[in-house]
């Protein structure tokens, strides 16, 4: 949040503006966010909730509560909760892709690309517990059931892009006599292992990382 402007004298918050806090600090208001900060700063309060463990279902009361500002000041910003959460999923589905776009750019080596991918998808749900509850499907459990399709239609745009990458590698060591379903096979099972990390690392609070043993994991999958 931003800090306060201290020129103003005591400026006095606009009863009608629901999307300033609902009571004043020491004489004295927040700005006025810029356009697309408060929809960014309910998204990242609304992952911040998500990494209680003993959080289930989050209301919009919560989170406008946790936001200071009236619920009415959400619904400025997002039609619905369901949209609130669609906006988390386009954020990972936006930085997990463009990381992977990275990876593709800067390793040449199929295997390694592949290994590299797993690694950062991991360490993603490491740093963003929130989300990862929402990538393994526990934070969507009670909401509408498209966000859950979403999901699962994420997980397999990942194991599609993983697929592709072992196919690469494949054709180009010329090892595999049958690089379609060897890249198929082995694509399935990273895909797996990956969502199976971040749900054992979302069901024990956040204690078991997520990369634990990754190099021996992967070594043992032949990557």
């Amino acid at each position: 949040m931003h800090s306060a402007d201290e020129t103003a004298p005591e400026p006095v918050r606009d009863a009608e503006d629901p999307d300033q806090p609902k009571h004043k600090h020491a004489g004295f208001i927040r700005k006025r966010p810029k356009p697309g900060e408060r929809r960014v700063q309910i998204l990242q309060v609304l992952a911040q909730m998500l990494e209680r463990p003993e959080s289930e279902r989050i209301t919009t009361a919560a989170l406008a509560a946790r936001l200071e500002v009236s619920e009415a000041a959400l619904y400025r910003h997002f039609a619905s909760k369901a949209q609130m959460f669609e906006g988390l999923i386009d954020f990972i589905e936006a930085t997990l892709f463009g990381l992977i776009n990275q990876i593709t750019e800067r390793e040449p080596e199929g295997r390694v690309r592949a290994a590299r991918m797993v690694a950062m998808i991991l360490q993603f749900g490491e740093k963003n517990p929130g989300m990862t509850r929402v990538m393994v499907g526990d934070a969507l459990v009670y909401e509408h059931e498209r966000l859950q399709r979403r999901m699962i239609l994420l997980f397999d745009k990942l194991e599609a892009a993983l697929r592709q990458t072992l196919r690469d590698g494949a054709a180009d060591a010329g090892v595999a006599l049958t690089p379609d379903r060897d890249a198929q096979v082995k694509a399935s099972v990273l895909s797996s292992f990956v969502l199976g990390r971040l749900q054992r690392f979302a069901r024990s609070d956040f204690k078991r990382s997520p990369l634990e043993h990754l190099d021996e994991s992967l070594s043992l999958l032949a990557l």
